[in-house]
């Protein structure tokens, strides 16, 4: 009986401890999931979306072409495929979507050309994936930048921005690299992930959408070679590119 007795209030103390652990994960499970949707974004009638950033968002476009919604205009990368999706999905809101990515650009690049490239279009969405060349070139030319360089120049330009444009939504890419193609090596750990966190935390401080770029990557190595989704480890192949704008459209409800 004492050991009947023993084992019910064993079981009744796992029980309670397991259903309270359940509770605190359902609640945990909520507050993600919450905050997970207030960083998603809506897509309103006549909403202008630019995609800003260096050569993985240029990807060929011709620059000489100013206008919206045009192929040409918006390259053959993950822009491209993404604007491609909101243009038949959203036929209805009148959207105008720009492409104003340059290749090699640095954060010193895109504000050298902000004014123009960006607040003249007024956007009311604005992605911006930048960081890899800010980092790269510390490995290849000799610059100096480090992170936190690159986080105070990025919060500069943040302000700037919505100094003129305060009702603009962001979204913010995180930098990749695909390690062991071609030009991303192992020595470009774990420094370079320093310029990732910037991006992370600047995302948190600007209310922005982050699209998690490298676990999109590292993830995607389990169906394929990273040779499979990139050309040099930054840059993306077709596959590649797709990924790139299956993670950009994530962040839209």
């Amino acid at each position: 009986m004492k050991t009947n007795r023993r084992s019910f209030i064993t079981k009744s103390i796992i029980g309670a401890s397991l259903l309270t652990n359940a509770n605190l994960f359902s609640a945990q499970a909520e507050s993600l999931d919450n905050l997970n949707k207030s960083k998603r974004i809506s897509i309103s009638k006549d909403d202008v979306i630019l995609f800003q950033g260096d050569s993985i968002t240029d990807n060929g476009r011709d620059r000489k072409n100013k206008n919206a919604n045009d192929n040409w205009a918006l390259g053959s990368g993950y822009a491209n495929l993404a604007a491609a999706v909101l243009l038949e999905k959203y036929a209805d809101k009148n959207l105008k979507i720009y492409n104003r990515g340059i290749s090699g650009n640095r954060i010193p690049d895109l504000q050298n050309r902000w004014q123009e490239d960006t607040i003249d279009i007024q956007p009311t969405i604005l992605s911006i994936l930048i960081g890899v060349n800010d980092f790269w070139r510390t490995k290849d030319s000799g610059a100096t930048n480090t992170p936190e360089q690159f986080k105070k120049q990025y919060q500069t330009l943040l302000q700037q921005t919505l100094s003129k444009l305060p009702n603009v939504k962001l979204i913010i890419g995180e930098p990749f690299g695909v390690k062991n193609v071609q030009h991303v090596t192992e020595d470009w750990f774990p420094d370079f992930a320093g310029y990732q966190q910037a991006c992370v935390d600047i995302s948190k401080e600007f209310n922005a959408s982050l699209i998690p770029y490298q676990s999109i990557f590292d993830n995607a190595e389990q169906k394929a070679s990273g040779s499979y989704w990139t050309t040099d480890g930054v840059h993306t192949s077709l596959a590649g590119a797709s990924l790139m704008a299956k993670g950009w459209l994530d962040v839209i409800k």
